[in-house]
């Protein structure tokens, strides 16, 4: 059986050029990165802006498992398959990031036949965004430092900055650093922390920009540090909106590549889900709504991290109003959650799987309170049973939700027909009636609460004293209005990485908070949630090599 990469570096793509033609889009507004890879102009952009918009459709999943579910697959897979029907499709995706490639997740080009294309560059370098992200990141976090060193005019105290270096690599040893030792010209010396690229508030502005204006607005309104008085300094404060924007200048354009049978992908920002916001950027989900038809959407990992961050911040910030929901799941990954080993999943086995199919009800149920009509998938494997496929078809239907299952890592496009057919019925037949959570004028804490007891299940919140004065002092400030972006992990609907399937009677702890102004949201970081993962015994590293004739290897 051949592999992802095997796969891609087979395929037989079209000059980026002719994947455009479909959509209407003439070749003066492809910015050019090799023969496969573009970003798209601002002139596009402002051409299309008084189409109509297509429809918007999010893929999200049930909670990760070492099983696998298969979201970006289904995603892509699903966008090839409309095509293959004859329907104006296109994907709106995140780029990948680094650390996980190299950590233990791999990449995030899809898999097996339902893929984007090139492969390699998506997962690697791509066209410069996330490089472009963290020089502006770290030109900030330099100016900060200078700023202080060339006599402090701002009054900074030194014990309450937050702005953060990064970089879009898994590495723990940065975590909490020590800046400026050596000799007086070498800086202030000071502790520093290190978060990794895509948990960055920068990424999370590019993703949420409108535009050129936009960002440098939001970029002015980032807070680095507070003076001794406890007010908020901010990047525009440092003058350091102008260079920041010029390194974000081209950073902010979509990226058009394709799927393996052509339909087109708007691939732009990687914000993770676990400790950010988890959607790519609204501009690019804009752009392919006036470029398309059916638009097909994702949000990272399962449904109660990146889907309700997708309504609650991203539909919320730019008025986006999702037309229908595909929610993935898999045989393997319910029984995972009903306590079989990983190595046990292959036998069939109905009673774990009416245990762990708790995690899908959940799931389910949150997604209904958005009022969004729900279809569910099964991403297949061989293992896969039909008395197994049979149990949970009668489970969704019973709950209201339309069910198809998903063969597209073994068929492509062939192999998302059945759901691509549900998905069409379901935008014909059913009308979706979105609305937020929560409204933006409930208190803070009042938010979170909301998200734990609605979407985790939770019985209560507990925050950190810290947490609670953080809180406390943003109301103040006037950040009360903003949306909550709770960071957690993504294994469990807990805070508890090991707790599975449907948790019952916990309590989510909140350690820490902090706004992120530009953005405009306010975190919360509960449980063991790191912002700078690191590396597992045997990262995925050890396997990624380059041939002699320059043809890289060991990329998932």
């Amino acid at each position: 059986m051949k592999t992802d990469i095997e796969i891609a570096q087979e395929a037989e793509m079209l000059p980026i050029g002719e994947v455009a033609k479909p959509y209407g889009i003439p070749a003066d507004d492809l910015e050019l990165y090799g023969k496969y890879k573009a970003k798209l102009s601002d002139e596009l952009l402002e051409k299309i802006k008084d189409k109509p918009d297509g429809k918007l459709v999010l893929v999200t999943a049930i909670n990760p498992t070492p099983a696998g579910e298969g979201k970006t697959t289904t995603s892509v897979g699903l966008g090839e398959a409309l095509g293959y029907m004859g329907k104006n499709a296109i994907l709106a995706l995140r780029e990948p990031s680094l650390g996980p490639c190299f950590g233990i997740k791999g990449g995030a080009a899809g898999g097996g036949y339902a893929q984007v294309v090139p492969m390699e560059d998506l997962n690697l370098h791509f066209t410069g965004d996330f490089h472009a992200i963290t020089s502006a990141n770290n030109l900030l976090a330099a100016l900060l430092d200078n700023h202080i060193h060339q006599g402090n005019e701002l009054r900074i105290d030194t014990r309450q900055i937050v702005w953060k270096r990064c970089l879009d690599m898994n590495d723990r040893a940065l975590r909490n650093i020590v800046v400026g030792l050596g000799a007086k010209a070498d800086g202030f010396v000071r502790e520093d922390h290190f978060v990794i690229t895509v948990a960055t508030e920068i990424m999370a502005i590019l993703c949420l920009a409108e535009d050129m204006e936009d960002l440098k607005a939001r970029l002015a309104k980032i807070i680095v540090a507070y003076d001794y008085d406890g007010n908020p300094v901010t990047a525009g404060q440092l003058q350091a909106v102008g260079a920041m924007a010029a390194l974000l200048k081209d950073a902010i354009k979509p990226n058009l590549i394709q799927t393996l049978t052509h339909t087109g992908a708007i691939v732009h920002g990687g914000p993770f889900a676990n400790i950010a916001h988890g959607c790519n950027s609204v501009r690019a989900t804009k752009t392919a709504l006036k470029l398309a038809d059916i638009v097909v959407t994702e949000a990272g990992f399962g449904a109660d991290l990146g889907a309700e961050k997708f309504f609650d911040i991203k539909c919320r910030m730019a008025g986006l109003k999702p037309d229908a929901v595909v929610l993935v799941a898999t045989v393997r990954a319910l029984k995972y959650n009903g306590g079989v080993a990983k190595s046990d999943l292959a036998a069939e086995n109905l009673d774990a799987l009416a245990k762990g199919i708790c995690n899908l009800e959940k799931h389910i149920e949150n997604l209904q309170k958005y009022g969004v009509p729900i279809v569910v998938t099964l991403n297949s494997f061989v293992t896969d049973t039909p008395a197994e496929h049979a149990f949970i078809r009668d489970f969704c239907e019973k709950r209201g939700c339309e069910f198809a299952l998903s063969e597209v890592w073994e068929k492509g496009a062939k192999g998302g027909v059945a759901l691509a057919e549900k998905v069409l019925k379901t935008l014909d037949e059913k009308q979706s009636d979105f609305a937020p959570l929560y409204p933006d004028d409930l208190p803070l804490t009042q938010k979170i609460e909301t998200v734990a007891r609605e979407i985790y299940g939770a019985n209560g919140v507990t925050f950190s004293p810290a947490a609670a004065r953080t809180l406390k002092k943003l109301t103040d400030l006037g950040f009360g209005q903003l949306p909550v972006c709770i960071a957690k992990t993504q294994y469990s609907l807990s805070d508890d990485q090991t707790k599975l399937g449907r948790p019952k009677d916990f309590t989510v702890n909140v350690r820490e908070a902090y706004v992120n102004a530009g953005a405009g949201f306010v975190v919360a970081i509960t449980g063991a949630i790191m912002t700078m993962p690191g590396l597992g015994k045997t990262p995925a590293a050890y396997g990624i090599d380059v041939t002699d004739d320059g043809r890289i290897t060991g990329l998932f």
